[in-house]
């Protein structure tokens, strides 16, 4: 997706990897053995189970550099399956939460705009943050999308902020469904 992120979301986003990569460096040996990464990464989270405090931490944050740029789902799947969906969904939760606040944003910058330059502001104005919600999830309502974060610029009110959520993580669970359907019939379940 290329909707451009802010530096605290950059900083929210590493300070989640590194939570996974602190919870996989605490699993048994047995289990790192079957991580799907680089034999080398396993190595490095062997190595990190066996130290303690700073050490632990400075090796953690060394492993979160070295996979801050790797795709990164398969190890939260993997972990997911391990000991919950937690960590799973709340990644899955932010990650809806921050197109949610892209598209607000947007729409507020929007908004300003168009009142300092006495200009109307649309419910249909145009939005990049939208189309890069609907390549994402096809399924979506882009007019929905851009209404509501029309009015909640106009009018601040959160039930606007609260339906936009509930609209881009409806579309996120539904495509999570589809890639599960389309997997298990891959797999002959």
């Amino acid at each position: 997706m290329n909707v451009e992120m802010s530096r605290s979301e950059q900083k929210r986003r590493m300070k989640q990897l590194e939570k996974l990569v602190a919870e996989l460096s605490g699993l048994p040996s047995s289990v790192i053995n079957q991580l799907p990464c680089a034999e080398e990464v396993r190595t490095l989270f062997h190595e990190a189970a066996t130290m303690k405090g700073g050490t632990r931490n400075r090796h953690i944050k060394y492993i979160t550099k070295l996979l801050k740029e790797e795709p990164v789902e398969e190890l939260y799947t993997f972990l997911s399956e391990r000991t919950g969906v937690a960590l799973q969904e709340k990644k899955e939760f932010q990650e809806v939460e921050y197109l949610r606040e892209a598209l607000l944003s947007e729409a507020i910058e929007q908004y300003r705009e168009a009142r300092h330059n006495h200009l109307e502001f649309a419910e249909n104005w145009p939005s990049s943050v939208a189309e890069a919600i609907c390549r994402e999830y096809p399924g979506i309502d882009r007019i929905l999308l851009t209404r509501l974060a029309w009015m909640y610029a106009r009018t601040r009110n959160r039930k606007h902020s609260r339906e936009l959520f509930r609209l881009i993580r409806a579309a996120h669970e539904q495509a999570l469904f589809h890639a599960k359907n389309n997997n298990d019939s891959k797999n002959g379940k």
